[in-house]
């Protein structure tokens, strides 16, 4: 099986469409596993939603996704967020809301836990540091778990001895060794690792291999979109810098 991991969307439709262009080139996929917040930030929520439901796939609830259609208030994020919260929201279909507000919070795939944030708290909690990821890698039973949120490819692997390191994530990763691994294949539509390149990965579980791709697009054409609708510059800013 042949699977696309994407995460953090958020409503960059040309970092999508890269994304899957790239995908096509590469060969065929099963699935599109997404790990949320398709929406939020961007300026084409309802249009990545609908590209997304075009292709088999799985998708967890972001914590933008559940903000926008009120499944979550806004209190914890900055005003930014915020605004540009509220904005998604006014911008959303019928339709768009309710394939939202009915996302799930975690999926399993045979080995593989798909979350947002974390295991323990699917929506909010950020995987930063090894002491939080060892603590998660007691809320989930299966080998590895699959995570956005951060906007970072990095992983954590815990060894048989208990202790927990993390990494980049590098080209490829391999899944064989006898480790579990909290994984994060890092942003389509707003990285933060200073690299401005939208980020995605293909699971090949007959290989036992995550390969991690960086794919540039027309950033430009993202910002632009952005200032028509009025979002706040600094979110503008940031994609030109990754972060």
């Amino acid at each position: 099986m042949r699977c696309a991991i994407l995460a953090d969307i958020h409503g960059n439709l040309a970092a999508f469409q890269a994304v899957l262009e790239d995908l096509h080139r590469r060969g065929a996929v099963d699935e599109l596993w997404c790990l949320g917040d398709v929406v939020g930030y961007g300026p084409h929520p309802g249009e990545c939603i609908r590209l997304l439901r075009q292709h088999a796939h799985l998708c967890v609830a972001g914590n933008h996704d559940w903000a926008a259609v009120g499944n979550i208030d806004t209190s914890y994020f900055n005003p930014e967020a915020a605004a540009a919260c509220q904005w998604t929201a006014e911008h959303l279909t019928p339709d768009d809301i309710d394939y939202l507000r009915d996302l799930p919070l975690t999926l399993r795939q045979g080995d593989f836990t798909l979350v947002h944030g974390s295991p323990r708290e699917p929506i909010w909690e950020y995987i930063l540091s090894t002491w939080s990821a060892q603590e998660n890698f007691a809320c989930f039973d299966t080998r590895f778990c699959l995570i956005g949120h951060s906007h970072a490819p990095l992983f954590f692997e815990l060894d048989q001895g208990g202790l927990c390191q993390s990494r980049q994530l590098p080209g490829d990763l391999s899944l064989k060794e006898e480790k579990r691994l909290i994984i994060n294949c890092g942003s389509v539509g707003q990285p933060r690792d200073g690299d401005p390149r939208a980020s995605y990965a293909i699971l090949d579980t007959e290989e036992s291999i995550i390969y991690h791709y960086r794919i540039d697009y027309d950033i430009s054409l993202t910002q632009q979109g952005m200032r028509e609708a009025g979002l706040p510059p600094r979110l503008i800013d940031r994609l030109s810098l990754g972060w």
